[in-house]
């Protein structure tokens, strides 16, 4: 499977309704992802058993890489981090914990199982990746998934166990995608975590003339990274 850049299935991004929604759909498949992503669009489904919205939100999250920064105060914590970094070791392992992670400002999760199962199948296509935190007794402490097309990273959500874990990967994984001449994250929103690194919101329209600029096929990092890095 790759990227295609005839006509999308979906409607164009550019017609999102109020709430960023451009269409519905009762299934998904890796299919759609692929033609998703490539169009700025993405799932967001509201619960188990329910339609999938696809979305575009009319204002977008992003870090330009010429624009992350570390703060000083996790830099000198970075130090201290007993942490190793391990990519695409355990995927389901990663999304599946970012399912079940509390956050005190969602109610429920939007990581449903028809989600985790497809996006283990993009994973094994190649398109989806993971960035994962372990204690040096192997022991997974955090990590993030997100899905790549070309010189734009699509982070999708991250979870720790141990504080500063999900940070380490985020700033780990950083340095390998500038390595591989990543010019954006998309972060999708900006939370309190994405605008300590650089995160901004920009007009849809804004972003969708980068994605064009920068969308392709995605990384295989696996075959030009070694699976663990230490810090």
């Amino acid at each position: 499977m790759k990227f295609f850049a005839e006509k999308s299935i979906f409607p164009p991004p550019e017609k999102a309704d109020p709430d960023g929604i451009v269409g519905f759909s009762r299934q998904i498949n890796c299919r759609m992802l692929a033609d998703a992503y490539y169009n700025g669009i993405f799932p967001w489904p509201f619960a188990e058993d329910e339609l999938i919205p696809w979305v575009c939100p009319h204002r977008r999250g992003v870090i330009m890489m010429n624009e992350f920064h570390v703060p000083k105060s996790l830099q000198r914590e970075m130090k201290k981090f007993p942490f190793s970094l391990k990519i695409n070791h355990d995927f389901n392992a990663v999304i599946t914990n970012c399912a079940t992670s509390s956050r005190p400002e969602q109610q429920g999760t939007w990581i449903t199982s028809q989600l985790i199962r497809v996006y283990n199948e993009f994973h094994r296509l190649g398109y989806a990746h993971s960035f994962e935190s372990y204690m040096p007794d192997g022991t997974l402490a955090g990590g993030l998934y997100g899905i790549s097309t070309g010189r734009i990273f699509c982070g999708e959500s991250m979870f720790f166990k141990i504080s500063g874990a999900s940070k380490f990967a985020f700033v780990k994984m950083v340095e390998i995608l500038k390595s591989h001449n990543v010019e954006l994250i998309d972060t999708q929103m900006v939370t309190n975590a994405t605008a300590s690194f650089g995160a901004k919101e920009i007009p849809s329209a804004e972003y969708l003339k980068l994605l064009h600029v920068f969308r392709g096929a995605p990384l295989r990092l696996a075959d030009q990274f070694p699976n663990t890095l230490n810090q």
